[in-house]
């Protein structure tokens, strides 16, 4: 079994990231660490009680907090990274399907939530069309074959430090695809659960947040494509 360390950014988690750390399968990884994402509410100490180490981001954005996670993360000396939402939306257990396939010989897995099954609800219209159009475009632009830009997912530590990532925001799942298809990294995906999410999601729970979120992820595609 290799090193593995999880990262779950979380902003305003304080009722979902107990659950999401108590289904984690503690005795298949090195540390967790949750970066509070400058939550208001009682993430951090909820996080700590259940077994996390905890590191404050001050700046928001959910790029910045995967940031802060790895650079955290380096002490452990990992050999995957499994990054994870704290929202409860995803099954924390399945990681270990994501971790077989990297010990299978693959540098990046995703848990894809179009293979998997979704909960009635869990998946908005505009999150299920702009996944679509992202993996679509990934198709024909960078001919890599993805069906999600699901948060959930495992990369081997070494390729995740080649990727260089730099996306501080909504463009970090979709900058770590195109890269990895640029860079040529073998991956691939495994079907996995997905339930609504517990509270709003700070994404595509409102208009703004949906526009944002699309406008990035093109803008990150479109970036990378030349």
């Amino acid at each position: 079994m290799k090193k593995v360390v999880v990262i779950i950014p979380a902003y305003n988690e304080q009722n979902s990231i107990g659950k999401v750390l108590n289904d984690i399968p503690w005795e298949a990884v090195a540390a967790v660490i949750v970066v509070n994402n400058r939550s208001t509410d009682n993430t951090s100490a909820v996080a700590k009680k259940n077994g996390a180490i905890v590191v404050d981001e001050p700046q928001r954005g959910y790029g910045k907090a995967c940031l802060t996670g790895i650079a955290y993360a380096e002490k452990f000396k990992p050999e995957v990274a499994v990054f994870l939402d704290g929202d409860y939306s995803d099954y924390p257990g399945e990681m270990r399907h994501l971790i077989e396939k990297i010990e299978e010989g693959y540098d990046m897995v995703i848990g894809s939530r179009a293979l998997g099954v979704a909960e009635k609800g869990a998946l908005l219209p505009q999150a299920r069309f702009g996944n679509w159009l992202a993996v679509t475009l990934i198709r024909y632009i960078f001919k890599q074959e993805y069906t999600d830009l699901g948060p959930f997912r495992a990369i081997r530590w070494k390729s995740l430090a080649a990727l260089n990532m730099r996306d501080e925001d909504y463009g970090w799942t979709v900058e770590m695809q195109v890269r990895a298809a640029r860079a040529g990294l073998k991956a691939t995906e495994v079907p996995v659960q997905y339930r609504k999410r517990i509270g709003v999601s700070k994404v595509t729970g409102t208009i703004s947040g949906t526009i944002r979120a699309g406008y990035k992820i093109l803008f990150t595609i479109f970036r990378h494509s030349f």
